[in-house]
């Protein structure tokens, strides 16, 4: 393991190589990063499928892409890779209990109200917005798929967002 401090305009920091024996300092500079928090969901040959994910982002105005990557050790990466349809939910400040719905050993669509749109892929109503995507492209990304979705409809609404940072969830209050 190599850590050195770094003093840079007074701010101590701590310099490493990312590798196996610094993987908790990595995970800890990515958690840095304040992301909001999505539900992810596609239809399976055995019903709905969710996953709660944070990597999430636009790509593109023009064509409307957007990205997402789940984890290749994730129980559920096969149907969503296979998936042709898929609906992105970002969950608002109060629906830290949705994300929860969706973990490793959630509730999923358990007990849950949802819809099916004009391509068959699950639709949770109330969410603060939604992109509901056909699959463009999938790229190999080390750990994870990039999965590319070009956006078929999208649809929001007032609120402040659930956001995630440092392994909390929290909220970021607008004007």
């Amino acid at each position: 393991m190599t850590i050195s401090a770094d003093v840079t305009h007074g701010l101590n920091e701590q310099v490493f190589i990312p590798d196996a024996s610094t993987a908790r300092h990595y995970r800890n500079a990515l958690g840095t990063f304040t992301t909001g928090v999505t539900v992810v969901t596609a239809r399976t040959p055995d019903g709905p499928i969710g996953i709660t994910v944070n990597s999430f982002t636009s790509v593109s105005l023009d064509p409307p892409l957007v990205l997402w990557s789940p984890a290749k050790s994730s129980s559920r990466h096969q149907a969503f890779t296979a998936a042709s349809h898929f609906v992105i939910h970002v969950l608002s400040a109060e629906q830290d209990r949705l994300s929860a719905r969706f973990t490793r050993n959630g509730a999923g669509f358990e007990g849950l109200d949802w819809i099916e749109n004009m391509e068959g892929a699950p639709v949770i109503p109330g969410t603060l917005a939604r992109f509901e995507c056909e699959r463009s492209d999938l790229h190999d990304a080390g750990d994870h798929t990039l999965i590319l979705g070009r956006v078929l409809r999208a649809a929001h609404r007032e609120g402040d967002p659930l956001c995630f940072s440092r392994g909390t969830f929290g909220r970021f209050q607008g004007h």
